[in-house]
Order: C-alpha cells, then sequence, then structure tokens
C-alpha cells in the first residue's frame, strides 16, 4: 500500500538537483526517517540527479529528469530518470582501485549503493537511464535477522 507519492518532470538544471534533493528529505522526514539514515538518501538522491543532469541529459534544455517518490508500509522508494545516452552501472571503474583514489569524481553510484538498501539501474523504454532507489524502515540487516529468527 503506498501512502504518498510525488511526481515531478523537472529541467536539466543544477537548479533540479537542490529542488529534487529537498523534496526527498521532505517526504523522507514526513515518513519517518532521520539522522544518519536520512542524510544518506539525501546524498544518494543529489548524486543520482546529478548524474541524470550532467551525464545522461548533459545539461540539454530539450530533456528532462523524470522523479517519481513514494512512501509504502515497508519504505522510501525514490525513482530518478533522465532522457540522455545511458550507461553501464558495471562498466564504472571501481573507485577503490588505486588508479581511482585520488581522482575527484567516480565516487557518486558507489556511495549511492553503499547508502541505500537498494539501488538499481535500468534503461527507459523511451531513452534514458532509470535509477531506483529504496530505503526500507527497517534497516536491511534487521529484517534478515527477523526472517532467520522465524519472528
Amino acid at each position: 500500500m503506498t501512502t504518498e507519492t510525488v511526481n515531478q518532470v523537472l529541467d536539466s538544471t543544477l537548479d533540479t538537483v537542490d529542488c529534487v534533493e529537498n523534496m526527498a528529505r521532505e517526504v523522507a522526514q514526513r515518513a519517518g526517517f532521520r539522522g544518519d539514515r536520512l542524510n544518506e538518501i539525501c546524498f544518494a538522491v543529489h548524486e543520482t540527479t546529478v548524474n541524470a543532469v550532467i551525464h545522461g541529459n548533459r545539461y540539454s534544455p530539450q530533456k528532462k529528469v523524470l522523479v517519481a517518490i513514494s512512501v509504502s508500509e515497508a519504505g522510501l522508494k525514490i525513482i530518478i530518470g533522465d532522457e540522455g545516452d545511458g550507461f553501464d552501472v558495471e562498466a564504472l571503474p571501481d573507485p577503490l582501485a588505486a588508479q581511482e583514489l585520488l581522482q575527484d569524481h567516480g565516487r557518486g553510484v558507489y556511495l549511492s549503493r553503499t547508502f541505500m538498501d537498494e539501488y538499481h539501474v535500468h534503461r527507459r523504454e523511451t531513452g534514458g537511464t532509470q535509477v531506483t532507489l529504496i530505503k526500507y524502515f527497517q534497516p536491511r540487516e534487521s529484517i534478515v535477522r527477523r526472517c532467520l529468527s522465524g519472528t
């Protein structure tokens, strides 16, 4: 059951990054996220939206950033899409590799994957990339423990 959904179609500007991050923060706070977990959501949303604007749409005024934020009984789901050429997340360099450690870029996807409970990248049927970020109300370790213990 979804209790709240926000949908937006936004321009490919850096102002959009702040707008999407603020929307996600407000929805996440209303849903009950606080502290580090809220900051992790905001970071992942910021980095994913930056990638959509800069790398996906390349700031093109003809291309839009599509955002859907929803809250369900399980947690928060944020979908951020672009209309660019797409990318293969598996082809990204490992930011922990020795030759990448001193780079001033290239950690956004890695950290977003780390901070969120689920991180999925898909090609959109109409072109571009769609990233789905999920943060559960109950941290994943707790869910696994509960399932294993049978409670």
